[in-house]
């Protein structure tokens, strides 16, 4: 029943699709609606991993757009500047390509994640967030300045790799990995730090070691989100992520509740599609969007799920600790003679 039971994410991911397929086949859903989706996704990927350092690590970056932006350059350049785009490379290795650039784009992120946080996380509270708003505008100024990959005009002829199968596998697979990321003894770490760090340094966890590692884990998978977001537009341009963009995935965690991975997928798709479906207002659109955030965040300041996880990304503190939840129910009332 277990092994059943593990199968549930997965089917519900194929569900979905399937349902996708049928809606845009019928053409309740077009290319426009479609396209949201997909960025719904993406935003996900990127809250969820987000609320790796944020939410149960207890650090605060805000500059998360920068690792989305390298990873986006780095997958266009491998798959348009060195294979030369969907032209350029035959169809049976589009696939393969398309993967590669997304690992490739990940590890540039991850690599540079590792960089900024070597030195960066041993500050605490709102110097560590300094640090990180500066790194994001950092790669920004130098995006622009590279010419090769367009430099402020931005990189044009990116192949449409990803669609809505793509994010849809990604979006699973990055919350599987996280949900086993946070049982393991590496999340039991996390959770230390966040909970207390004087107290878990001093139990004899590194706890620059485990910020670090959360760090690089967070960061490949916003180098493989801003792959997909790459190639999904086929355009990207430096400006795409400016501190915005990373205050939008900052609104989305916290609005979602952090430390949830439901939390995650709540903020993000919902947040993603409320402007779409304002845009009637046209420019009040903005204003009505603004007044929901500040209502959900008086009074729903944990979040909109409130801690709350769907069955199978459910995290209780017990299992967290390795402390087994009793099954039924002590009874101290006294058996009856016979």
């Amino acid at each position: 029943m277990k092994k059943v039971k593990s199968l549930y994410p997965a089917l519900m991911v194929v569900i979905m699709y399937v349902a996708i397929m049928v809606l845009k086949e019928v053409r309740i859903l077009n290319g426009y609606y479609i396209q949201v989706l997909m960025f719904a996704g993406i935003n996900v990927m990127m809250t969820a991993s987000l609320n790796l350092v944020n939410g149960f690590t207890g650090q605060y970056c805000i500059g998360h757009a920068g690792f989305m932006s390298l990873g986006a350059y780095g997958a266009a350049v491998v798959t348009t500047l060195i294979f030369g785009g969907k032209s350029g490379v035959p169809l049976l290795l589009q696939t393969p390509v398309f993967l590669l650039g997304l690992f490739v784009g990940g590890c540039c992120a991850a690599l540079v994640g590792a960089l900024i946080g070597i030195p960066s996380l041993k500050l605490k509270g709102d110097y560590l967030a300094i640090v990180t708003l500066a790194f994001g505008e950092i790669v920004r100024a130098l995006l622009r300045l590279i010419q090769p990959i367009g430099g402020a005009r931005g990189m044009i002829g990116i192949p449409n790799y990803a669609n809505i199968g793509w994010i849809l596998f990604f979006v699973a697979l990055t919350l599987y990995l996280l949900r086993n990321l946070i049982y393991s003894p590496f999340g039991r770490a996390f959770v230390a730090i966040r909970d207390n760090e004087i107290a878990a340094d001093a139990m004899g966890i590194n706890t620059t070691k485990y910020k670090i590692m959360s760090f690089c884990i967070a960061a490949f998978i916003a180098g493989v989100a801003g792959g997909l977001y790459a190639h999904v537009l086929s355009f990207i341009q430096p400006d795409s992520f400016s501190i915005a963009k990373s205050n939008d995935f900052l609104v989305y965690l916290y609005a979602g509740g952090a430390g949830s991975l439901t939390g995650s997928i709540v903020g993000a798709v919902l947040l993603t599609v409320i402007p779409e479906v304002l845009r009637f207002l046209a420019d009040w659109r903005l204003a009505v969007y603004a007044v929901v955030l500040v209502i959900v965040m008086l009074y729903r300041s944990e979040g909109l799920c409130g801690g709350y996880e769907l069955p199978f990304l459910k995290i209780t503190r017990g299992s967290l600790y390795g402390i087994e939840e009793p099954k039924k129910k002590l009874s101290f009332k006294k058996k009856k003679d016979a």
